[in-house]
């Protein structure tokens, strides 16, 4: 035991120092891969050892139920909002008091730069993270400790010369972080984030660790506290002190010895802000010396020693020249304004969305318009508004079909765009194909955007049908696809053709089916033809299926490419039938089933289907009501559970002959 302990505590030591110059410096010094075999390595241990496992330890980052919210705590101190200065002329003004408050004394500033993301305190004892708190009204916030947790540049444990201790600090997400969560939004039609900070904001706040986890937040500090007050004389040996304790702290800061260096740092940033990794939006002035800060004292609402140097907006004026209409990958049809070229924040604009045609009626924009152009978080900039209408302005109206495939164009009541509803639309149908293959769906394992990318850019597949009718011969001929690695893809497309009618109705696309509302559909009209025959009304006499889903589906089978794309899947020898009838007294009547692993001809929703009509139950977690755990390749946690109670652990062979009736 006490190997596997000291064992245990090298490896937290170890990942400590490697999360450390990853998150912290950026300077890895080992690959993901050999980071993950470590954590691995640590997992096993702490597993089989739990009485060894400390809160600290970095397999600790994410884990626990999700919330139902967030409970209310009060600060230690104040966590008070800074005046702005919105010129160079206010941020004189600020410095004018400062230095009458102080009565001719000599005094300095640190000048750092003002962070777009989301304030957050957060509490040490005994050099151990203990919650963290965010700003809320400054005076309470909302307990967001496990949220915080998962956040790789906050550390879990430090070396401190103080028993308890805070730090406060910015949440932020960085820009490439922020453009990847978008385009997951869009692949899964949901609002786009409207700029970092709201993302951060958003993702620290979710009920659920593990979506805060995935977002990949960052987290910089700015103040060292100690019993409600600053724990150090100076806020600059604050900054450093904090650096040296393993905290991130923004390098990007200045020891300044009067204004004018303070508005040299602020003009070099807003020159430079495009160069940095994450949102900007000014620079924040504070006085060095704590023992001034507190002569100086604090207004009613904001610190005397301290400001908020503010960046203008990133705007310019420009002309819409054209208005052309582009297809995102999900079908959505967005307006996109082409602009007489014109340079924002030092990057040259010829492009702006218009998002859809209710913002174009709301900013009555036509072709020809002068407009005011910005931009903020988002990848593509925005028009804010017309600065002047057009001598011959042109009047512009959403096309009646898709520009691209020529299928019909819907808009859903309450929706604010159109849609095309051809689900293998050149601009929609890699993407298309991506979800038809995904595990969740037909699970055809090897079909990735690399893979799917050549697919459609050599034109082997203009439909997801097409996967159905690839040869070895034809992907052989792709990068990094040989003869043995094209029969394995070939395997695992025929195989999807097992799959039951709801995975087959989910793979469609079909807007707001998923996989439940799929298998309600099958469960309650049994044949695929069946549910494109059905009116909304018919249609909405299944279970939890409404009035926007019934008319998602009676559009989508409307489309003639849609009802051609069912044809083909049915001459692949799809399944488009579903008989889901339990029998009363099958050969698994009476028995409980918990799947693990992966079965080698069988999907997990494949052998649940197999159980289920052999009059078995298929459940989620192992217990001691469960008479079977039918366990495959790299099988989990389950696996291990069955063998400490004692139950039948069988293989998809057993699983057969049990269905038929030979075990």
């Amino acid at each position: 035991m006490q190997d596997f302990a000291r064992e245990a505590e090298t490896l937290r030591a170890e990942l400590r120092r490697h999360e450390h110059l990853y998150y912290v410096l950026d300077q890895p010094e080992i690959s993901d891969a050999e980071y993950d075999a470590l954590i691995r390595r640590l997992r096993e241990i702490e597993e089989a050892h739990p009485e060894i496992e400390t809160a600290d330890s970095p397999t600790g980052r994410v884990g626990g139920a999700p919330r139902e919210g967030f409970a209310k705590v009060r600060h230690s101190a104040p966590m008070l909002s800074l005046d702005n200065a919105l010129n160079e002329g206010e941020l004189r003004d600020f410095d004018r008091r400062v230095r009458e408050l102080l009565a001719g004394a000599e005094y300095a500033y640190v000048a750092e730069l003002k962070l777009d993301g989301l304030s957050m305190a957060v509490a040490y004892e005994d050099g151990r993270f203990r919650q963290a708190v965010t700003r809320g009204d400054g005076t309470v916030g909302e307990d967001v400790t496990e949220n915080a947790r998962t956040i790789r540049s906050l550390p879990l444990r430090v070396e401190s010369a103080w028993a308890s201790f805070e730090v406060r600090g910015e949440t932020v997400m960085n820009r490439r972080a922020f453009e990847r969560l978008n385009a997951e939004r869009d692949e899964q039609e949901q609002t786009r984030f409207a700029n970092p900070r709201n993302a951060a904001a958003g993702s620290l706040r979710v009920l659920e660790p593990r979506v805060t986890a995935s977002r990949r937040l960052d987290y910089y500090t700015y103040f060292l506290m100690t019993g409600g007050r600053f724990a150090l004389p100076s806020h600059w040996a604050s900054l450093d002190e904090m650096a040296r304790m393993g905290f991130k702290v923004n390098p990007h800061r200045k020891l300044c010895a009067s204004v004018e260096e303070v508005l040299e740092f602020c003009a070099h940033w807003e020159m430079h802000r495009e160069d940095l990794p994450y949102e900007i939006d000014g620079v924040v002035v504070k006085v060095d010396s704590v023992a001034q800060r507190e002569a100086l004292g604090f207004t009613s609402k904001a610190p005397r020693w301290a400001i908020a140097y503010k960046y203008p907006a990133r705007q310019e004026r420009t002309t819409v020249i054209g208005i052309e209409v582009q297809v995102g990958r999900t079908g959505a049809l967005t307006p996109v304004a082409h602009l007489q070229p014109v340079a924002v924040g030092g990057v040259t604009v010829s492009r702006a969305t218009l998002h859809n045609e209710d913002e174009i009626a709301r900013l009555d924009l036509k072709i020809g318009d002068e407009v005011i152009v910005e931009r903020s978080g988002d990848v593509i900039p925005k028009v804010v508004r017309v600065w002047a209408q057009g001598a011959g302005r042109t009047a512009f109206t959403m096309p009646a079909n898709c520009p691209v495939c020529g299928g019909r164009v819907v808009r859903e009541e309450g929706e604010s765009a159109r849609r095309c509803i051809n689900v293998d639309c050149p601009a929609r149908l890699k993407e298309s194909i991506l979800h038809f293959a995904s595990r969740g769906v037909m699970n055809i394992d090897g079909i990735g955007e690399a893979l799917v990318d050549q697919l459609v850019d050599r034109g082997l597949v203009k439909s997801v049908a097409d996967l159905y009718q690839l040869t070895g011969a034809q992907l052989a001929t792709l990068d990094r696809m040989g003869e043995k690695s094209a029969a394995k893809l070939l395997a695992h497309i025929a195989r999807s053709k097992l799959n039951p009618l709801p995975r087959v109705i989910a793979a469609l696309g079909i807007r707001f089916v998923g996989g439940r509302t799929a298998t309600l559909l099958a469960e309650a009209l049994g044949s695929l033809d069946a549910i494109a025959a059905a009116s909304a009304d018919d249609l909405q006499q299944v279970k939890e299926v409404g009035p926007k889903v019934a008319e998602s589906i009676v559009q989508f089978f409307r489309e003639p490419r849609n009802r051609e794309l069912v044809e083909r899947l049915r001459a692949a020898n799809l399944d488009l039938t579903y008989l889901f009838d339990r029998p009363a007294d099958g050969p698994l009547t009476g028995l409980t089933f918990v799947l693990t692993g992966a079965l080698p001809n069988l999907s997990r929703e494949q052998a649940k289907a197999l159980i289920e009509r052999a009059g078995g139950k298929v459940a989620g977690s192992v217990s001691k009501k469960t008479s079977y755990v039918v366990a495959g390749e790299d099988a989990g946690r389950k696996l291990d559970k069955a063998r400490a109670l004692g139950i039948a652990v069988v293989d998809e062979g057993t699983l057969r002959s049990l269905i038929e009736g030979r075990a």
